[in-house]
């Protein structure tokens, strides 16, 4: 009735309505519903009663409907409609019945898998159904993992986890594996690009140890809406998969609103940050005995709104509690992470402001109001944020706050191009030789492969190369592990291989351990001099140790905060071979991305100006991994095509055509867009000549650079074909990006861009006979 009340007055107010650009209301749905299964334990259905569940909506009888013949699934509906009770009601129902039987639960994170266990403990043990469930991840005792092991009807761990620590030492899960019955692959979408390349093979290793030991688990997997969900989950597990995508869970009405926040400066085009006005915004709410989220896009974004809201509130009470906000995001404490959820869930914490760590379905309970300060880029993972807010069959509201970003600019304006978007599809690829290698040595590691096994295809002449390599030995049939290492501690299925840095806190001489951040961000975030906040408290960083992976803190009082300045490059160190294709010079070859946080700026609090510079004294962050140069040759077609560009649109037309081929190489590669890096240049001082450069965004590289030479021509084409078909006048998001003010100045920079693509798929033979005076139209009659 808050909500309902401030959605009046908004609706009212003239200067927030001469902010937004769209206020669409999505109408309530009733609720599907199903009796509950009579062919259901006893005891389960007895569990459900007690907790107020007297039948189940349609997709979740779907479920229990397809797991009972037996048959895997993937099921697909928006955030809060029940989807954990899709794959506990048949996994509970079977080790109900049998009970020897048992289950594995994969979760891409820890917070998720830690919030999974309380979940299903909440159910076991109130309605005492005895079902014993353990969590098996990094931060588990020796002395939990062994009772795990010997006694876990349920194991919810991650893929790391498993990878490291569990299919390596299968022999110690014996009796787990000979009755493992069902695999849940929860959170499914967020398997994608080279993760999602490694997760594949890693199930493959999965299921070959599950035959080992005589067993042949089913599969139920569940994700958010993707555009592909389907054809990921087939190709994630390697058999065929039921999709279940209807929705039966009853939604109430929710008001999405666009919102740009108000200029500041007419002349200059600039607006309020957006950083202050989801304050302004969240207070609004708040005040209003309104449970919100915010959703920020960076850490120092959730603690700058937190601890502006907190200060907004001091004197401010709901029923005689004071209004209580926290901030949550990665490299909190665990225990500090789990106060915050449980706060959200009993409601002695009024609101959150996070960053896309609650994207995902951690339980928070019901919240009535999202405001995304931004917009993500991506559809799913907008929507998935603003799903966040509304509890069954009451009025939400999502309030998506545009930034000064040129891509957030444009969707605040286009609000139909925004509202009519389909949620992207997911792309891997299991095949990868440099993946596939690496998990063939762990799968030989933990069992030998017979000669004609099947791993996703064929593997024998790789496992031949294996065994040139020294690692192989061929014997009797059978390929075995030769080598003295521990291949799976070589492999890291993440990007992100660095060590954490732990973060301690020396004020007064406590020595206590505050948080953790990955060294990547560490060196941007926690660099000497550098402002910390975390949870409303600011502290100054006096040592950033990377050699230890320590940074010492201290408390501060100072009125700003630090934004690092990062410089990137690209070195060539060799070139291994150049050929002509698709229209360029490729040169292949071996690449340093270096990047510098040379200094950083101090920003005041409240009003975000600049009050300062410091610099930073680390060592660049080098990457060395593999690379092309597509060089604009003038004996080359897309040369030619460079020479017809104006000299003042080179600039805009190369950061366009890197973007679309950013945008598109994905979908030809089957990775993630930040699985690939793309850079133009004008003038490259190695090559000497413009150009675009195309590398693997991964230490060592992993091949897809290597792919791109053969797929080149194909990936120029879809670059125009998305360009011509887009309708737009000067660029959007879903072309070459959206038009910067400073670019439009000198021309048109979309139709600039099409004319060189055009130009560069043009045949030779046709340009060359313009070049020379002949029209096309009239080369026939010569």
């Amino acid at each position: 009735m808050a909500l309902s009340a401030l959605l009046k007055e908004l609706k009212n107010d003239g200067s927030f309505m001469a902010n937004v650009s769209d206020w669409t209301v999505i109408p309530s749905k009733k609720g599907e519903y199903v009796p509950i299964p009579q062919n259901m334990d006893v005891s389960l259905q007895e569990a459900l009663k007690g907790r107020g569940i007297e039948r189940l909506y349609s997709h979740q009888g779907q479920c229990w409907e397809t797991a009972q013949r037996g048959e895997d699934f993937v099921v697909v509906t928006p955030t809060a409609s029940g989807k954990t009770l899709c794959y506990n009601l048949p996994v509970l129902n079977t080790l109900l019945q049998n009970p020897a039987s048992r289950a594995l639960y994969l979760f891409p994170t820890k917070a998720l898998s830690q919030d999974q266990q309380a979940s299903l403990n909440d159910l076991l043990l109130e309605e005492n159904l005895g079902v014993p469930v353990y969590t098996f991840d990094g931060d588990t005792p020796s002395s939990i993992r062994m009772a795990a092991r010997q006694g876990g009807r349920i194991i919810i761990t991650n893929p790391d986890m498993l990878h490291s620590g569990v299919l390596p030492n299968h022999t110690k899960w014996i009796e787990f594996f000979r009755n493992l019955e069902y695999i849940v692959l929860d959170e499914l979408h967020t398997y994608t690009g080279v993760f999602g390349s490694h997760m594949a093979n890693l199930m493959r290793r999965l299921l070959r140890v599950c035959r080992f030991y005589g067993s042949s688990p089913r599969i139920i997997a569940a994700s958010a809406t993707i555009g592909n969900p389907a054809e990921l989950a087939q190709t994630l597990v390697g058999r065929p998969v039921q999709l279940i995508n209807g929705n039966g869970a009853p939604s109430g009405e929710k008001h999405l609103v666009l919102y740009n926040p108000p200029l500041v400066d007419a002349i200059q085009g600039i607006r309020r940050s957006v950083v202050l006005e989801a304050r302004r915004l969240a207070l609004r709410l708040l005040k209003s005995k309104v449970k919100t989220i915010v959703f920020t896009q960076s850490r120092i974004h959730a603690e700058l709104v937190s601890g502006y809201i907190n200060e907004s509130l001091t004197n401010v009470y709901n029923e005689n509690h004071r209004i209580r906000v926290e901030a949550y995001r990665g490299g909190y404490l665990p225990q500090e992470r789990r106060a915050v959820e449980k706060g959200l869930r009993d409601g002695s914490i009024h609101g959150v402001v996070s960053t896309n760590a609650l994207e995902l379905g951690i339980d928070i309970g019901g919240l009535d109001a999202a405001v995304l300060a931004g917009i993500p880029s991506s559809v799913a993972s907008a929507w998935q944020r603003a799903g966040r807010a509304g509890r069954s069959g009451d009025v939400s509201l999502a309030l998506l706050v545009g930034s000064a970003n040129p891509t957030d600019q444009y969707l605040v304006r286009h609000p139909d191009y925004f509202l009519s978007r389909s949620p992207e599809s997911a792309y891997l690829d299991p095949q990868n030789l440099y993946i596939l290698a690496d998990h063939l040595k762990c799968a030989a590691f933990e069992l030998p492969f017979e000669e004609g096994e099947d791993f996703g295809g064929d593997p024998q002449d790789l496992l031949a190369y294996l065994e040139e390599q020294g690692v192989l030995r061929q014997s009797g049939g059978r390929w075995y592990w030769a080598d003295r290492s521990y291949p799976s501690e070589r492999v890291s299925l993440r990007r992100g291989g660095d060590d954490n840095v732990v973060i301690v806190d020396e004020t007064g001489g406590r020595n206590i351990v505050i948080g953790e951040m990955d060294a990547h961000s560490a060196r941007e975030m926690l660099h000497d001099e550098a402002i910390y906040l975390h949870r409303g408290e600011q502290f100054q960083v006096k040592r950033l140790d990377l050699a230890n992976h320590h940074a010492y803190v201290e408390s501060s009082t100072v009125n700003y905060y630090t934004d690092a300045l990062v410089k990137s490059d690209i070195k060539v160190l060799e070139v291994d071979w150049s050929h002509h294709v698709g229209g360029v010079q490729e040169h292949l070859g071996d690449l340093l991305v270096r990047s510098q946080v040379a200094k950083y700026k101090k920003i005041r609090f409240g009003t975000h100006e600049n009050v300062g510079f410091g610099d930073i004294h680390l060592p660049e962050e080098e990457m060395h991994t593999r690379g092309a140069f597509l060089a604009f040759i003038p004996q080359q077609a897309s040369g030619l095509a460079w020479a017809e560009v104006a000299e003042e649109m080179k600039a805009p037309v190369l950061s366009r055509v890197a973007s679309l081929l950013r945008r598109v190489a994905p979908v030809f590669l089957r990775c993630q867009r930040g699985d690939l890096g793309v850079l133009g240049r004008i003038e490259d001082p190695h090559h000497q000549c413009s150009g675009i450069y195309v590398y693997d965004n991964i230490p060592g590289g992993i091949g897809l650079a290597e792919g791109l030479g053969g797929r080149l021509q194909e990936l120029v084409q879809a670059a125009h074909e998305l360009l011509s078909s887009c309708g737009c006048e000067k660029g959007c998001p879903s072309c070459t990006g959206a038009a910067d003010e400073r670019d439009v100045l000198a021309g048109n920079p979309k139709v600039a861009t099409a004319a060189f693509l055009g130009q560069w798929l043009r045949p030779d033979s046709l340009r060359q006979e313009e070049m020379d005076g002949i029209h096309p139209a009239e080369a026939g009659s010569i």
